[in-house]
Parts: structure tokens; C-alpha cells; sequence
């Protein structure tokens, strides 16, 4: 039963961190206000923390070594550039061009993620 609650918070979490994302890459394309509202940089932090703390928290139930599973290594991989392409998307990017790009790479990555978690494979959506 906790392990299913884990994962539930841990599923719920992805959806809400990549729909926030969504919502502040429009509002960085729309040179919207709200981008630079303090809830708007603080609450995508506690998300993902929220999300990674599940994450672990379901390995650690599951006896789980990231570095043996090869779909770990995969996910965690896909996580790094998720996170690195969402930064230069939604402040780092020195032009809007640069940003616009960088925001569909990294919806790109967090899609992979997503197959990888699926899957239980490096092939992501492949391997479903």
C-alpha cells in the first residue's frame, strides 16, 4: 500500500511538473509578467523535489541500485537534460529563438522520461 501511494505521488508530481513547465514556457513565449511572480519560481522547485523525493523513495522500497539498471541510467540521464534544455527554455536562453527551441527539446526529454518509466527500457516508447 505505501509503495502504490509513492508511486501515485510520484506520477501525480511528473504531471503537475511538466504542466507547469508547459504554463511558464507560454508565459516565457508571451513575455508574460507572471513568469517573474515569486510562486512561479519558487513552487517548480517544491514540485520537483516533491518528485524526486518519490523517486527515490520508490527505489529504496524496491531495493533498486540506479547504477545497475540500465532504465535507470536511462531515466536519470533523460532527467539531466530535461532539466539543463527547461533552464536555458525558460531564462538562461539568450534569445527567444534559443528559449522556443530549447522549451520543445526539453518536453522532448521529459517524453522520453516518461517512455523510459513505462517501459522499464532505454528504448523508451520503443520498448513499450
Amino acid at each position: 500500500m505505501t509503495f502504490l501511494a509513492i508511486k501515485y505521488l510520484h506520477t501525480i508530481a511528473a504531471v503537475v511538473t511538466i504542466s507547469g513547465f508547459l504554463l511558464r514556457g507560454y508565459w516565457m513565449l508571451t513575455e508574460s509578467g507572471l513568469l517573474h511572480h515569486r510562486v512561479t519560481r519558487t513552487a517548480p522547485h517544491v514540485v520537483d523535489a516533491v518528485l524526486f523525493a518519490a523517486g527515490l523513495a520508490m527505489l529504496w522500497i524496491l531495493h533498486l541500485n540506479p547504477f545497475v539498471h540500465a532504465w535507470l541510467v536511462a531515466k536519470f540521464i533523460g532527467l539531466a537534460v530535461y532539466v539543463v534544455l527547461g533552464t536555458i527554455a525558460i531564462k538562461r536562453g539568450p534569445t527567444k529563438r534559443i528559449r522556443a527551441v530549447a522549451l520543445v527539446a526539453a518536453v522532448a526529454a521529459f517524453a522520453y522520461v516518461a517512455g523510459v518509466a513505462l517501459a522499464k527500457s532505454p528504448l523508451s516508447w520503443l520498448g513499450v
